[in-house]
């Protein structure tokens, strides 16, 4: 166990804030609310955006950029969007600073003639920009997608999970008819859901939300839930259908293929840099972080064990070949020979920050014609001929990646029961299970659960319950079987 970590069975919240700092992924800033991510936690969002970004381009869709600022006239087209927003949105009022006798202040005749509001998500400014580009069918479908920015005013926050201003994709696509706009939300958070498994190692509940937990404008919300270790659940990404809402909103027509008029479909989804927290609640131990192969920064960080530069001289050789053979099997990698720190202390960094293989290669080792390496998910350690190390290390990198997906998998289906008593649905929620149960369909039923036991419907999966059953606490018989549990 690390002295810098707190274990989880002491203060889980406490564990989660320790990795984050002293695996140096981020920190709080000077402004309230906001955070700086570090290069390494950077790193590994950069990991994450260029696995999503291919899986984006393979499905048809392209980026573009879209402004910053929102005028305050466009909210006021889409009611329900707006309302959904109102309480969390920035707003600027003015565009001129002055020096007053050696104090800066914001000129009072500098104010705009319009708000501007600091995008809370980006539906607005894009369906009026869509409105200038479709007029015909022939115009369909738009695919884009957005790297971005956000800013939501949280006034309670945590970093990666929730945060005043974060990172992420936001996808906008415009369709033909209504079943188009319907599949493309489905085909997008089946996206996420394998991006989640292949390369986060994670797995994830698909469903849909209820009405009262949709994205505001939405007529459909599919959503994936992943389960964290303290068993709460972590809204990993959405995927909404958005009907005809802000094509109607906009005036954005298009000419059909019989020549009349019509509103066109649309879409959105989204995920965020919320991932990173999921990332970090779904593997790591008291020891530090632990990353998917498929998401670390470098996947074998190498180190060296020596006394005098003869030594470290023959292990840089050594250590040389090995180098080149990683790259041609594309495997990242850090050669760490800083003669600034001794190899124990490098061990406990590389362990802390989650590296998914670690080598050690000492002068016995050269003699021997062997290296030492050590795995982060199991901490099993183990000597192999150097010839063979490249073939092994490549082995063990799917090994992992596995592993830690079937690990995260057995807690899912471990800690998901089923209730039909209300003071056992109770003790299950407050012990940290996600619980199946029959829901009457009711917004009053939803809040009244989430009054008696901080529990909120998580989804309503996909997978339908083919036999009718009796509401968890009213009674009334239901067809909707779904998935409550506590959540961040």
């Amino acid at each position: 166990m690390s002295k810098k970590i707190t274990p989880r069975n002491k203060d889980y919240s406490q564990w989660y804030n320790d990795i984050v700092q002293h695996a140096e992924l981020a920190e709080s800033s000077g402004v309230r609310g906001c955070m700086v991510i570090k290069p390494y936690g950077f790193a590994i969002w950069e990991k994450m955006q260029q696995a999503l970004d291919e899986m984006f381009k393979e499905t048809g869709h392209s980026n573009a950029y879209f402004p910053l600022f929102i005028p305050k006239s466009y909210f006021n087209k889409e009611a329900a969007h707006v309302e959904g927003f109102a309480k969390e949105c920035a707003v600027v009022t003015h565009y001129r600073l002055k020096n007053d006798n050696g104090n800066i202040i914001v000129d009072s005749n500098a104010k705009l003639e319009e708000e501007l509001i600091v995008r809370p998500t980006s539906e607005t400014i894009i369906w009026d920009t869509y409105r200038k580009w479709i007029q015909s069918y022939r115009d369909l479908p738009i695919l884009l997608n957005q790297w971005a920015n956000v800013v939501r005013w949280e006034m309670r926050t945590r970093l990666f999970l929730r945060t005043a201003e974060f990172l992420w994709q936001e996808g906008h696509t415009a369709h033909e008819t209504k079943n188009e706009a319907i599949e493309e939300s489905k085909l997008m958070i089946n996206v996420y859901a394998k991006f989640a498994k292949e390369f986060m190692s994670m797995p994830v509940i698909i469903g849909t939300k209820t009405e009262n937990e949709r994205f505001a404008g939405a007529i459909e919300t599919y959503c994936i839930e992943a389960m964290m270790q303290d068993g709460k659940a972590l809204q990993a990404g959405t995927s909404h259908f958005l009907g005809q809402n802000f094509s109607k909103a906009f005036d954005v027509k298009f000419a059909n293929k019989k020549g009349e008029l019509d509103y066109v479909w649309a879409t959105s989804w989204g995920v965020s840099t919320r991932l990173m927290g999921a990332l970090i609640m779904s593997h790591s131990d008291d020891k530090g972080l632990v990353l998917p192969p498929k998401l670390a920064p470098f996947q074998v960080v190498i180190i060296p064990i020596y006394k005098g530069k003869e030594e470290l001289v023959l292990i840089d050789e050594k250590v040389n070949d090995l180098i080149q053979e990683l790259k041609s099997k594309g495997i990242s990698y850090k050669y760490d020979n800083r003669d600034t720190h001794k190899p124990g202390w490098k061990f406990a960094e590389y362990e802390l920050k989650g590296v998914p293989i670690r080598l050690s290669i000492g002068k016995r080792d050269i003699d021997n014609d062997t290296i030492e390496l050590a795995r982060r998910d199991t901490l099993e350690k183990k000597i192999y001929k150097f010839d063979s190390i490249s073939n092994e290390i490549t082995r063990l990198l799917d090994e992992i990646q596995d592993n830690l997906y079937n690990i995260n998998l057995k807690r899912m289906k471990d800690n998901t029961v089923e209730c039909v008593d209300f003071d056992d649905f109770s003790s299950k929620i407050s012990s940290g299970f996600f619980v199946k149960a029959y829901w009457d369909g009711t917004t009053e039923t939803e809040n009244k659960i989430k009054e008696k036991t901080k529990a909120t419907i998580r989804c309503i999966p996909l997978e339908k319950s083919k036999v009718m059953g009796k509401c968890i606490i009213t009674g009334k018989q239901s067809k909707d079987k779904v998935i409550f549990a506590k959540s961040y």
